[in-house]
């Protein structure tokens, strides 16, 4: 039985996966969120193949992260990713939720704090994802809080989004990650995007311009032993960008129903995300797939730079 704890917290890595970190090859970690809860089929599986393409052009390997039947996975095989596309009903796993999924065997799509964790747990210091949780607007009374914030405080891997979903507050999101300690580095702008727009209206902490000066960075953090991950700001492709004046009408249109209908907790983003899509007649969707594969050919730079060393 003492064994049994270390083998269940020994990620399950695809073959692929594993062959590049034993080689001290490049790696991305991608979440499964936007796979199971994010968006609908067949978009979910086409856009997860089309990021680990992406990742692989440009010169790194892909590890899918999930939950599947109570055991950690970093490297999806094919038929697993499409049997979590098509899964439907499944468990949506923040990094608390994992210790009680796995004693009851359970399949689930990991969040940016279930993916940090696992990923650390795996060897994967790099993760690209569409956008974290932050601070919900009206927080000062519902006190939600995604526990994104508290994973990249705590674990050192480091996250590649397309800022802060605009469905938050971002000026709270912000300063709870000053508290945190995390680094907020843009990259190639001054200022700090908001997913669906380029800009949000708040300014990063750091700009940073190419690749190798994030991945230096990065080194340089994990060295001084700070402990906490990095949040890499990767605004979406210009063309694919929402104008602010517009998605705000529609977010609030949904903030406001959400409230309405009662919806709370985890429900509320994939909620928020397909009324978006529903409103904006798909352009918030457009808009989704490309940021995530600009963040996943962002992060596999870095990763690619950092083996290098």
């Amino acid at each position: 039985m003492a064994s049994r704890p270390s083998t269940l917290l020994t990620p399950d890595l695809g073959e692929e996966v594993a062959a590049a970190l034993a080689q001290g090859r490049a790696v991305v970690a991608l979440e499964s969120t936007i796979i199971t809860h994010g968006m609908p089929w067949p978009e979910n599986l086409e856009t997860a193949r089309a990021v680990e393409d992406v990742v692989r052009a440009a010169g790194a390997v892909p590890a899918t992260i999930a939950l599947i039947g109570g055991r950690l996975k970093a490297g999806l095989a094919p038929g697993e990713l499409e049997a979590l596309a098509r899964a439907g009903q499944v468990a949506k796993a923040s990094g608390r939720d994992l210790a009680a999924l796995m004693v009851g065997g359970a399949t689930a799509g990991t969040t940016v704090s279930a993916t940090m964790r696992i990923a650390a747990l795996a060897g994967i210091g790099v993760f690209a994802t569409g956008g974290i949780g932050g601070v919900h607007r009206g927080a000062e009374e519902s006190f939600d809080i995604s526990a994104d914030l508290g994973e990249l405080g705590a674990t050192p891997v480091a996250v590649v989004c397309a800022g802060v979903k605009s469905i938050l507050d971002i000026p709270k999101t912000l300063e709870y990650l000053e508290t945190a300690r995390v680094p907020v580095i843009a990259y190639g702008t001054d200022a700090f995007p908001a997913f669906f727009c380029r800009e949000s209206g708040a300014r990063a902490d750091h700009r940073l311009d190419t690749p190798g000066e994030i991945a230096a960075a990065i080194a340089l953090h994990r060295r001084m032993g700070s402990g906490t991950g990095l949040l890499i700001a990767n605004p979406v492709p210009r063309e694919d960008a929402l104008e602010p004046e517009y998605i705000d009408t529609i977010i609030a249109r949904a903030v406001g129903e959400a409230a309405a209908r009662g919806v709370v907790g985890k429900a509320v983003t994939p909620f928020l995300l397909a009324r978006i899509n529903e409103v904006s007649g798909g352009r918030s969707l457009a808009a989704n797939i490309s940021l995530v594969r600009n963040n996943a050919r962002l992060a596999a730079g870095i990763a690619v730079a950092l083996s290098a060393g």
